[in-house]
Formats: C-alpha cells, sequence, structure tokens
C-alpha cells in the first residue's frame, strides 16, 4: 500500500519500470507525489472509476492521458454490472427541504459533519430510513452510508431492533473485529453494514442487494463510488436496489448518466453537484390544497425500475450530458419534446438521445434544460432534462417559461399567477 510504502522505502531495492495506482483520484496527496519524486523514470498507470475531485483540481501535473473505458450504462448492458432500481425521497418534501438547508461547509469543501449529524440524526429521520428499507428492500442484504459514527451506531440500533440483523463498522472498530463482522456480513449473518466512508472504495461484495445512501454529499466521486458497491454481478441477484434518502440522484444523475470526464481530469469542471435551479412554489395558490400536495410529496417515489433501464440502455436511450465546450462550461444538446403516436404521450430529447421516455400527456414549453409538461395524473409542473421534477404547481391550465428565471401558471379557472 501507499503507506507502507512512505514508511519503508528506505529498504526498497532497485527502480520499478511500472506503478500502478488503484483509487488513482487519490493520487493527489503528497505520499503519492514522492513516488514521482523518488522513480521518475517509471511509467505510472492510475485506475479509478471516478476521475474526479470536488475542489476542480485537475490530475494532468501527474498522468498525461485519460484512457476511459466503458460507461457505467454500457457495462450494464454488456452484463458486466447489474442493473438497478432507484429510489428517491421526493423533491418538495420535508426530509429534501432539511438536506437543502445544510449552509457550513467541512476542510475538504463538502458538507460539514457537525451540522449534518446535528440535522438529520434524530429518531423520526431514522425511523423513515428504516421505513425505506422495509418497503422496498425486505429481507436483502445491504450496506448503509450514514453522516456520522453517531448516526452509524443509532441506525444499527433502531434496525436490529425492529429485526433487521445490522452492526455500525466505522474508523474506531478495532480492526479484528471489523475484519469478523465483515466476514459475517459475507456469509449472511449480518443483514446490513452501517458504515461512515469506511466501504465507499474498494470494498466488494458481490450480492450486496440494496444501498441506502443516508449521507448527503457534494462530492460526485463519493456518490459513484457508494452505489457502485451494488452494482457488481451476483449469481443470485437479478438487481440492486439504490435508496436514496437524501435525493443525490436530483443533482448528480442516476449513475448511468453520461458524464465529461476528460473536462474533470484536466480540472476545467469539478467532481460536484451539478449546477441546478431549484424552483420552489413560493406561495403559490393552485388547485390542489396544500395538504394534499404535502401528503403526495412526503415518501419515496420510484426514479427508475431495473426493466426500464435494461430497456434504455439497449435501445441507447440514456440522459445525453455534453461536453468538449469552452474551458471551464459544461455545452448541453438542445432540449426537444417528442410525440410517440402509439401512446399518445410526449417524451424528451437530447440531440439523438431519448432522455425521457413518452410518459407526459403535455409539454408546454421548454427552456434550456427543463420542459414545463402535464403529467400523466393531470398535475403539472417543470422537469429536468432527465424528467426529475424540480417543482409541481399541481392542477393547472398551462405553463410557460418568462425571461428572468419566471415560470407563468395559468390555473383552472384562468387566472395567471408567476413563480
Amino acid at each position: 500500500s501507499i503507506q507502507w510504502l512512505s514508511r519503508n522505502r528506505k529498504i526498497m531495492d532497485g527502480q520499478p519500470d511500472l506503478i500502478v495506482i488503484d483509487e488513482a483520484h487519490h493520487a493527489l496527496a503528497e505520499t503519492y507525489r514522492e513516488l514521482w519524486k523518488r522513480y521518475p523514470e517509471a511509467r505510472k498507470l492510475g485506475m479509478t472509476a471516478t476521475p474526479c475531485r470536488l475542489s476542480r483540481k485537475g490530475f494532468t501535473d501527474l498522468f498525461d492521458t485519460l484512457i476511459t473505458s466503458w460507461s457505467i450504462a454500457e457495462f450494464i448492458g454488456r452484463g458486466w454490472l447489474s442493473s438497478f432500481d432507484y429510489v428517491s425521497i421526493r423533491a418538495n418534501s420535508s426530509e429534501q427541504r432539511l438536506i437543502d438547508s445544510l449552509k457550513k461547509r467541512g476542510a475538504d469543501g463538502d458538507y460539514q459533519v457537525k451540522e449534518m449529524n446535528a440535522v438529520l440524526n434524530r429518531e423520526i429521520g431514522i425511523r423513515q430510513l428504516y421505513e425505506s428499507v422495509r418497503r422496498y428492500a425486505a429481507g436483502k442484504k445491504g450496506i448503509v452510508y450514514a453522516v456520522s459514527i453517531a448516526h452509524a451506531r443509532q441506525i444499527a440500533a433502531y434496525y436490529s431492533l425492529h429485526g433487521v440483523e445490522s452492526v455500525a463498522i466505522d474508523s474506531k472498530t478495532p480492526a479484528l473485529e471489523r475484519g469478523r463482522l465483515v466476514e459475517d456480513f459475507r456469509r449472511g449473518k449480518i443483514s446490513v453494514l452501517v458504515n461512515v466512508d469506511i466501504f465507499s472504495e474498494g470494498f466488494d461484495c458481490p450480492d450486496v442487494e440494496f444501498v441506502q445512501l443516508a449521507r448527503p454529499t457534494l462530492s460526485l466521486a463519493k456518490y459513484l463510488q457508494q452505489v457502485g458497491r451494488g452494482l457488481r454481478k451476483s449469481d443470485n441477484k437479478e438487481s440492486c436496489v439504490l435508496i436514496d434518502n437524501v435525493g443525490l440522484h436530483r443533482i448528480f444523475g442516476l449513475p448511468v448518466r453520461d458524464r465529461d470526464w476528460e473536462a474533470m481530469f484536466e480540472g476545467r469542471m469539478a467532481g460536484n453537484a451539478q449546477p441546478r435551479t431549484r424552483m420552489e412554489n413560493n406561495g403559490l395558490s393552485v388547485s390542489c390544497s396544500l395538504s394534499e400536495d404535502s401528503k403526495r410529496n412526503e415518501g419515496l417515489e420510484i426514479v427508475m425500475t431495473h426493466a426500464r433501464l435494461l430497456d434504455a440502455v439497449r435501445n441507447g436511450d440514456l440522459i445525453c450530458l455534453g461536453g468538449g465546450g469552452p474551458v471551464g462550461e459544461e455545452q448541453w444538446t438542445v432540449l426537444k419534446a417528442f410525440h410517440d403516436r402509439q401512446s399518445g404521450l410526449w417524451g424528451l430529447r437530447c440531440g439523438n438521445k431519448i432522455t425521457v421516455i413518452p410518459q407526459y400527456r403535455e409539454v408546454f414549453d421548454i427552456c434550456a434544460n427543463r420542459a414545463a409538461v402535464r403529467f400523466k395524473d393531470g398535475r403539472t409542473g417543470v422537469v429536468d432534462e432527465s424528467g426529475v421534477p424540480m417543482v409541481v404547481t399541481g392542477c393547472c391550465r398551462r405553463l410557460r417559461f418568462l425571461k428572468g428565471e419566471l415560470l407563468s401558471v395559468t390555473k383552472e379557472d384562468g387566472s395567471d399567477c408567476y413563480t
């Protein structure tokens, strides 16, 4: 390991011709830089699923070239990774509002652990986490990512109390005990491992059937590394369930989203949450009562099913995120609506790629990467290019985008209001 090498480099004999670095997104650390100084003639090969940094610091001062493999979608389509079901908290839920209230940042630029723990380590929140597992992953084997050691231990205790054999593993867990618990998990004696950044990278247990995200993050690498623990193939696993209790797909997209790795590798783009415009319903009067709307927005929603995902992968109908534009900018393909004559419904398309299969009764208007639509149930709202609701306005007659980030809403009675 890099730690052993930094301690014992004086006893190393000879000069290596090739140095292979796993999880190479950590190679910016000073311990790795010593390799470049000590072995300047050796070739270096860095391997990582996430060549990006939250700090927007690139890798070009260490590596000459980025060689990309298949995307996650291609690996799923070719049968090397597991398909997944994705469920998440709703855009206007109380849980999402709690996460949106987090303001403080740690030294690494991510959310501050102390604030996350104060806001999210509460009995009501832990009960909601348990209910999510009970509803969508009952009897399955999984990994939970918590915000703090205290949070992880509370989750494990609550799950165990309710019949789901769970243990918390953190940096304070003795090595021998950690090894024993992990082995019990592999053998099925333990159903759930709850951890804090322990099993984000390098942990390999292919029969993990669900991953629960209970830790908000602004780091794309952390998000993809965590969900990746559930995407390994296993003989007895048809698919994996990704339970997003902190709404990460809303800022990162689904794991199969196209990403501009070259821009992140070169430092032109940070490996963080994509810019988004969260459109809030600021007291907007709609035909649905607030009590009805709040009930509808609580709980989890199914964002993607494994069957629908496999169909999209096989048909090439995946989210299109461009790149290669001016330095530091993202280049979006123009978003357009298209009509499916067979179903009579509307979908969304970026260039030649379908980003949302036909599922809307009407598409009123499109502005940049947002569309104003009428859903199947008659409600209206604004969705992003991947179909994720940004705001739901209720049952209205018409929506229209105006200049200055304004949305014009024509209500059922014909009156207009704006948000």
